[in-house]
């Protein structure tokens, strides 16, 4: 009788079951944590961007044209060097790494379009398009019948984001597979004022 005592005591002792507890769901915790944290940041660094891009667009569309065809000093009009230095220092001010955009030279596209690509110290690729005749078509209401066709300043920046909720799934999947990084985008437009 003394064995089915000691087996029963055995099973229903509790003791040491909160540390069996805690290392069960310690790495649940750790990737919720995390991916809390990942998220949040990604979605600020969103924010930091939009911001950016949307400064990019407002300084675009109030710069003239009479500079559009001529090149400054970093491939392009001095106007659309100034719209790229303006996101370097948004970045900057917002203590987003600017890749190294400040130095980057454009790389002129189709007619009134230019491409900024930075890679220095950066996760991924950093691109900034500038769309100096970018066009779209409006409907007004009655009693206007006409659509009208108005020329705006775009701009698109891609900014590359390294997650670091890849390096911890692992804890509750060793073969989950996660991005490494991805692109956060942001397009603006602005119509144009002059």
């Amino acid at each position: 009788m003394t064995r089915i005592n000691r087996l029963r005591e055995l099973l229903t002792e509790t003791t040491g079951s909160q540390i069996i507890e805690f290392a069960v769901s310690l790495p649940l915790l750790v990737v919720l944590v995390v991916g809390i944290f990942d998220f949040g940041s990604a979605f600020n660094l969103k924010q930091k961007v939009h911001n950016a891009t949307l400064l990019a667009a407002r300084i675009g569309a109030n710069q003239p044209t009479r500079d559009l065809s001529t090149t400054g000093s970093c491939n392009a009009p001095e106007s659309i060097c100034a719209i790229r230095d303006s996101v370097a220092s948004s970045l900057n001010a917002a203590k987003v790494n600017d890749c190294g955009l400040a130095a980057t030279p454009a790389v002129p596209g189709a007619a009134l379009v230019w491409t900024f690509t930075a890679t220095t110290n950066c996760a991924g690729t950093l691109t900034l398009t500038v769309e100096r005749g970018f066009t779209y078509t409006t409907t007004l209401n009655p009693p206007f019948e006409a659509n009208y066709t108005i020329e705006a300043t775009r701009a698109t920046l891609s900014y590359p984001y390294r997650w670091q909720f890849s390096n911890v799934i692992k804890l509750l999947s060793p073969s989950a597979s996660y991005p490494g990084a991805s692109q956060i985008n942001s397009v603006v437009v602005v119509q144009n004022v002059t």
